[in-house]
């Protein structure tokens, strides 16, 4: 079925354009919602009417592809999330989230124009993403991601020593009982000068006679 465009619509031209379309399409989505016009005469002698405005529109649009393709290309979007030590992210950056960022920066593209190679972003790195403008005007954008996940945090060293393979350990009280324990008497000055006991020969003599005789008796 042959219709006129009456505005832009997405995938099938600009307004004032003519072409063809399902029978149902027409009659069910685009009519309904004026879209379209059937073509016979009488549209076709509005849409002329309408064609000096319809020329001035599309000249404004071109403009604006024009600038918008300047911005976006001196632009290096910068992306923070989540990844994992290899730089796959928990996650994806899609078109949705480079629309937010664009908004940001007061830039303005519908997401049905951004092309990302593989759907979506899943690693680290610097991406192209394809922004198709008006016509055939289209920006190649820069999408630099990066990580942001924080580095792990090593364990606390222990306050207290370990105590080695089959040793007992020894925590608590039991310890400070174990150190008190370790630490000798101090020494007086008059006992370390002071010579070991001996006794003399003839004290050794006596106290082996006496034993025997206590054995024999």
């Amino acid at each position: 079925m042959k219709v006129i465009l009456n505005r832009d619509v997405p995938n099938l031209g600009e307004e004032g354009d003519i072409c063809e379309v399902a029978r149902g399409y027409a009659r069910n989505y685009l009519i309904p919602r004026n879209m379209v016009l059937m073509h016979n005469r009488q549209n076709v002698a509005i849409i002329e009417g309408r064609r000096a405005a319809i020329e001035q529109r599309k000249t404004q649009k071109r403009k604006d592809a024009s600038s918008i393709k300047e911005r976006i290309e001196n632009e290096e979007l910068s992306i923070r999330m989540a990844a994992g030590e290899r730089g796959k992210l928990f996650g994806s950056v899609t078109t949705a989230t480079i629309v937010d960022e664009l908004e940001k920066l007061g830039i303005s593209v519908e997401r049905r124009r951004l092309e990302i190679a593989d759907g979506t972003i899943k690693s680290v790195g610097i991406h192209t993403v394809r922004v198709r403008l008006y016509g055939d005007e289209e920006a190649i954008l820069t999408v630099r991601v990066e990580s942001e996940t924080p580095e792990r945090e090593q364990p606390a060293a222990s306050a207290e020593p370990v105590a080695a393979a089959g040793e007992p350990q020894v925590t608590g009280g039991d310890a400070a009982a174990a150190a008190e324990a370790d630490i000798e008497a101090p020494v007086t000055a008059d006992q370390a000068d002071a010579p070991a006991a001996v006794n003399a020969p003839g004290e050794a003599d006596a106290d082996s006679d006496a034993r025997r005789d206590e054995s024999a008796t």
